[in-house]
């Protein structure tokens, strides 16, 4: 059941952004995170897909929780691609791709999370043709929120809202690796 405010909000949603979180520090995705749960706390429907990252893990577990009002659609095979992406990690992404093209026709969700679409273009899994025809194919009021360091400078152009984390310091540098509940 939606509180007033949940119905009031849905109601105003009249202009649909594009955010990118970028950069080489940490918290792109955490902040993606953290708006598309601020969106589901409005009553908006989020769309949070996952580009290479395919995997279990903390972060997804969590927006699980939140399955009534966040669909979490994962498109990568859970391994690390710098630049030998493989045909089966390209068809992943072009399937994640033609479902958030169908959702965005059917007008499904009112908010769209691709995260690591950034790395995405950079690994050569689909282009930066095809991820600016997604902005400027969505509905008005749908908004858009693109994560992963490199982002494209033509990405910045459609960008309303651009984000860069800045890495200063970070533990991984002493050799503490990743730790579950913090970074995966």
């Amino acid at each position: 059941m939606q509180s007033q405010f949940q119905k009031f909000t849905r109601q105003r949603l009249s202009a649909g952004y594009v955010h990118v979180y970028t950069g080489d520090g940490k918290g792109k995705t955490t902040a993606a995170i953290g708006l598309a749960i601020r969106a589901a706390g409005a009553g908006l429907r989020v769309l949070f897909t996952q580009f290479i990252k395919g995997s279990a893990s903390s972060e997804i577990d969590a927006l699980k929780m939140f399955s009534d009002q966040i669909t979490v659609r994962q498109y990568g095979r859970g391994r690390f691609i710098r630049d030998d992406s493989s045909s089966e990690d390209r068809d992943a992404a072009e399937n994640g791709l033609a479902e958030i093209e169908q959702a965005l026709s059917e007008e499904d969700y009112d908010m769209i999370v691709l995260d690591e679409a950034n790395m995405a273009i950079q690994c050569h899994l689909f282009s930066i043709d095809r991820l600016i025809n997604l902005i400027v194919s969505k509905p008005p009021d749908v908004e858009m929120v693109i994560t992963g360091r490199n982002a494209h400078p033509s990405l910045l152009d459609y960008a309303d809202v651009v984000t860069e984390m800045k890495e200063i310091k970070h533990y991984y540098h002493k050799g503490i690796m990743a730790r579950v509940g913090i970074e995966k």
